[in-house]
Parts: C-alpha cells; structure tokens; sequence
C-alpha cells in the first residue's frame, strides 16, 4: 500500500476521473460551521490501516466533514439518471454528495469513500445539498446491521455533526455520512449515457465497470453479455438476501440500484414486523410499488432498463441483441427462487433437498399471514424449541390458532428427522440463520430521537453493538422484542 503523510491521513487511488468530464462535476465539498465527530467504525479503520488518532485530531475531522481537501485527491459528484417509481429522469447526479476519492482496504479491493450530505452539487436541482442529522445515523446503523447479518451493503465509516441546521418539514440539526462502498455506479449511471443516445460513454462506463467490478468475463466469447449475465445473478442473489430477512428496501429506483450488486441508499427501509407481502414501509409508496413481495419484480425490470443500455454491446443486430438479452432475463426468476428457497431452507434446518420441502415452506408462510407473527421472532423461535420444552411453548403461543400450527410443527418435525445432522447440530445451523437482533424500526427511531433531541448516542451505541452479533442473544434482549401496538412505526421517510 501506498504511505501516507500525516497531512494526507488517506491514500487514495483514484480512477474514475480518468473517465471523460461528461461522467462528474469536480467539485469541493461545502464547508460546514462546526463540524464534530459523533461516531466512528473501529472496524473499517483496521480494514483500511487508517491511523484513529489520525482521523479524531481537527484535521481528520476537517477531512471527513469536507471542510479540508486533501492535496492527493480530486473530489466529484457523478452524474446518473433513473426511474423513480417508474418514471424516467434523464438527470439526477450526486445533488447532496461528494465522492472524495479512491481507498484500497488491507485486501487488496477498491472502494469509493463518499461524503453524504455535503453541500450542493450542479446536480443538486432545488435541494440544499445536506441531510439531517436524523438519517445519517439512521443509514449507520441499518447499513452496519446489514454488514454483520451478512448482506452485500455499503458501509459507513463516520457520523458528522455540522453545527449548522437544515430545513426540511421542521428544522433539524445537519449531518454528514462518511459512506464506504464498491463503487457508487447505478443502474441510472448506464441509463444517464443511453438516454442521451451517447453510446461512446456507455461503452467507456461499461468497460470501466467490467474491469473495477467483474473482470473475470473478459475471457469470455461475448463479454458483454456475460457481463450482463453477473448483474442478474448478484442482483437475484441480493434480493433473496433480503428477502430472507424481511427487509424491504423501499424505494427501489433504477438510481438507488447498485450495478455492483450491494444494498445502498437508505431511505424509506426497515425490517418487516409482523409477516405480510404486501408490507410497505415508504410513506411516498402509495400503490405498494415497493412493497417486500414486489421487490424481485422490481428488480427483474430494473434489469431490463439496464439491458436496454448495454443491448448495442451485446450484439451490433438489435433483433439478436434483444433475443440474447430476454434469455439472460428470462433466468433472474429461477435464480431467484434457488437463491431463496436455499436461504429459506436453511432457516427452517433443511439441509437436504426433498420434494415435500416447497409445501412445508409455503404452509408455514401461509400460517404466519393469516396469523400475523412476527417473522423474525417466529423464525427464531422455531429455531430454539429444537430439544427445549419452554422455547416451544413460547413458539405455540406466537399463534392464536394452535390447531393449523400444531399440524405444520408436527410435519416439520418428521422432515428434520429425516436430515443427516443431529437434533442439536441442526438448532445450531438454523439460529446461525435466523437473527435475534434486526435494526427494528421503532427501535432505531428511538435511538435516532434521543441523539438527535437529547444528545445522547448511548441507545444508538447499543443498538450498533449488539447489531454486530444478530444471531447471538445478548443482555441487552429488549433490543430483540418487536414493537407495541403504540410502538409500532408503519410509515418512514426519506428524511434527506
């Protein structure tokens, strides 16, 4: 790695401003008035063999609020475009963002380190360019949580007071994310360049992304299409993943879609409570566009929109490039259904495949709608009744009607007895699957109140803590209890 000067504090490697002018604005971040360090990821510093003293002192403060550039980088904001909610807008961009620069971990890889909510952009259209304090902290701790429940995420290295305010329906305090991610290339990124019918940029973007991201089909006959063929299995992979858990993105425009293949931007998101496809948390979603069961339909169109960039690439002849392209799409179901039902399998302690598998998942689903559990805490019980009286029982009075619950629990256990693994290796396999802890929306709403109101991150402190260990239970257990009927938040926002 390179050495780093005390002045510098990162070493940053960039490369996409070695992409034409059209691709960003370079532009500074906004200073703030009073910048303070509220909270910083110990993990990602040793990631990154970044010095702590280093990044507490004015200086690295100045650096991760923006109000001091680095001399070795260039900051920019990148442009893209996107459908939100289904309608397509040809410019978006970075509009409260700045990429401050490249930075290569311990391992070897390349991420963008990016500053969220720093001022104004040419992208910024009638925004401020900032964000409140409140989803800053909110995005730290859903991304964190996602990281430790093992789903492809951006990440967070630092949470930024400004001292200055912001306006949105009130007025609240500002922030600033210090985010960490792959790369910030979207979906929209690819459709910004075809929409405009400028397909030297999007082949120079292609390329750029094949070889930061999946160079490994460079050495295949059609590498475009390959290419294609990867964002379609890690996007089918990535919703499966969240399906799994019961998160439900929110707001999942072609612009807030990762090309490679994380979880980013947090919005409107939160975790399922009780079990329901039909769960919409976005308070904007008035039609259930988003809703938790609608999400690997969203996703399989977002992946039309971007085949639709890259077809020319694919194949020069458009009727073989669209042939070629609805082949490739016509596999995001399937993978996704093998993605799922593998992940859903093992929640359930099914390690072999059987054919009575697919009925014994959906009854249990079925039973846990028309019943409505919670799906977290459902799972998770199951998973301790395993050889404990008491943890079934607990499990049993999840459920008003014990006659339908009895009968499915009694067909479950005969299936498990016909695994290869232990009754004991088996409770041990499914709670290494189902999380104890999830950011539970009421819960990270009420920590987010209390730093932004009281000043206190002592609730946001714990939440982040036990968060790093979901499958373990923990003293702080009233972390893992789902919200009150008077606790219960149906509605999230964007905040930003």
């Amino acid at each position: 790695m390179k050495k780093i000067s005390k002045s510098q504090i990162f070493s940053f490697d960039n490369t996409y401003i070695n992409l034409p002018k059209n691709f960003y604005q370079k532009i500074n971040p906004v200073p703030v008035k009073n910048p303070r360090l509220l909270k910083l990821n110990d993990e990602l510093l040793d990631y990154f063999d970044l010095d702590k003293d280093s990044l507490e002192s004015n200086l690295g403060v100045s650096i991760l609020s923006g109000n001091k550039v680095p001399t070795n980088t260039t900051p920019l904001a990148m442009v893209y475009a996107g459908h939100q909610f289904g309608n397509f807008v040809n410019q978006l961009g970075d509009g409260r963002a700045v990429l401050l620069g490249e930075i290569i971990a311990r391992n070897g890889k390349r991420y963008d380190l990016q500053l969220k909510g720093s001022g104004k952009t040419i992208f910024s259209r009638q925004g401020d360019g900032r964000s409140p304090l409140g989803p800053v902290i909110r995005e730290y701790i859903i991304s964190e949580a996602m990281h430790y429940l093992g789903i492809p995420t951006t990440r967070s290295l630092s949470i930024i007071s400004t001292g200055e305010v912001v306006e949105r329906e009130k007025i609240e305090p500002g922030g600033i994310l210090v985010r960490v991610s792959p790369s910030h290339i979207r979906i929209g990124t690819f459709e910004f360049f075809s929409a405009k019918k400028d397909f030297i940029s999007v082949k120079k973007l292609t390329d750029y992304t094949i070889e930061r991201h999946f160079p490994e089909v460079l050495s295949s006959k059609n590498h475009y299409k390959s290419f294609l063929e990867k964002v379609i299995t890690s996007q089918a992979k990535l919703i499966a993943q969240w399906m799994n858990i019961g998160f439900i993105h929110g707001v999942m425009n072609t612009d807030n879609t990762s090309i490679s293949g994380q979880t980013i931007d947090y919005g409107p998101c939160a975790f399922m409570n009780n079990f329901n496809p039909n769960t919409v948390y976005s308070f904007i979603d008035f039609y259930g566009r988003y809703s938790y069961g609608n999400q690997p339909k969203i996703m399989l169109w977002n992946l039309s929109k971007f085949a639709e960039c890259i077809s020319f690439l694919i194949n020069e002849n458009n009727e073989e490039a669209n042939k070629i392209i609805l082949e490739s799409l016509s596999k995001f179901p399937q993978l996704f259904d093998k993605f799922w039902i593998n992940a859903i399998s093992e929640k359930l302690g099914l390690s072999k495949k059987m054919q009575e598998d697919k009925r014994l998942i959906e009854k249990f689903l079925e039973i846990m709608f028309e019943q409505k559990t919670d799906f977290t805490l459902t799972f998770r019980t199951l998973s301790e009744s395993i050889n404990n009286d008491e943890k079934k029982i607990k499990f049993f009075s999840l459920f008003k009607n014990k006659k339908s619950i009895t009968n499915w629990y009694n067909d479950w256990v005969k299936r498990i007895e016909k695994e290869s693994f232990s009754k004991g290796i088996i409770k041990k396999k499914m709670k290494d699957r189902n999380p104890f802890f999830i950011p539970r929306n009421h819960l990270v709403e009420k920590a987010i109140d209390q730093a932004v109101k009281k000043h206190d991150f002592s609730m946001v402190d714990n939440l982040v803590e036990v968060l790093k260990k979901p499958f373990e239970s923990d003293k702080n257990f009233y972390l893992s209890y789902p919200p009150k009927p008077n606790e219960d938040i149906k509605n999230t926002f964007c905040g930003t």
